[in-house]
């Protein structure tokens, strides 16, 4: 299959690129807190607003595991609007709580960084990741519109890729640079230890599929 697949590619010149690269992938879910439900924790990516009521975007694998959300605490604080995956990783979810939810990325280091809008990513841009396994970290946009399949039938589509490693429990979380927002931490390989990859599903999509934006 990879012969065949290879010889398609050679095909077409200088307009799609084959590459094999080491490790399983797999989406980031773990047990513990952050927000948390059903037993499983995953990261809050990005507060927004949809027809003047507080949301907050995460990870569609997330969501599509877990229907009610809880703070750290343990106090529930949200329940699903929408979420979609496999072909993309977003979920939306609606505060059910009177809890504050700013337009910040926490950085693990008693300050934040305010998110002022969303963007598209470019290849090259230097990112960073906010997750509550791995805390923060940085890296380099390697590439665009990645398609990563992650076992099971689980193909997700149009995924930024990039070089900052992250591990379970850091899915949903932000990927950013400066104010803006640009990702959703969907899966990868390796981790924070020996390095690996991290793809991410890009923000504006799933703004645009809501119909909600940053706030």
């Amino acid at each position: 299959s990879w012969d065949k697949l290879s010889g398609v590619v050679k095909t077409l010149g200088d307009k799609a690129e084959l590459k094999k690269t080491a490790g399983e992938f797999k989406p980031f879910v773990s047990g513990g807190d952050a927000i948390t439900g059903g037993g499983g924790r995953c990261s809050l990516g990005f507060n927004v607003v949809k027809d003047g009521a507080p949301y907050f975007l995460t990870a569609g694998h997330c969501t599509e595991s877990i229907q009610t959300w809880s703070d750290a605490q343990g106090t529930e604080i949200g329940t699903n609007e929408g979420s979609s995956f496999p072909d993309n990783d977003y979920g939306l979810v609606k505060y059910t709580a009177e809890v504050e939810h700013p337009s910040e990325v926490n950085l693990y280091n008693g300050s934040t960084q305010a998110i002022t809008q969303a963007g598209d990513a470019t290849v090259g841009q230097q990112v960073t990741r906010s997750g509550s396994t791995t805390q923060v970290h940085d890296g380099e946009v390697t590439g665009l519109d990645a398609t990563v399949n992650y076992g099971g039938g689980d193909i997700v589509n149009g995924l930024i890729q990039t070089s900052v490693c992250a591990e379970p429990g850091d899915s949903g979380g932000s990927l950013f640079s400066g104010d803006t927002a640009l990702g959703l931490t969907s899966g990868g390989s390796g981790d924070c230890s020996s390095g690996g990859e991290t793809f991410f599903q890009p923000v504006p999509e799933a703004l645009a599929a809501y119909g909600a934006e940053i706030g």
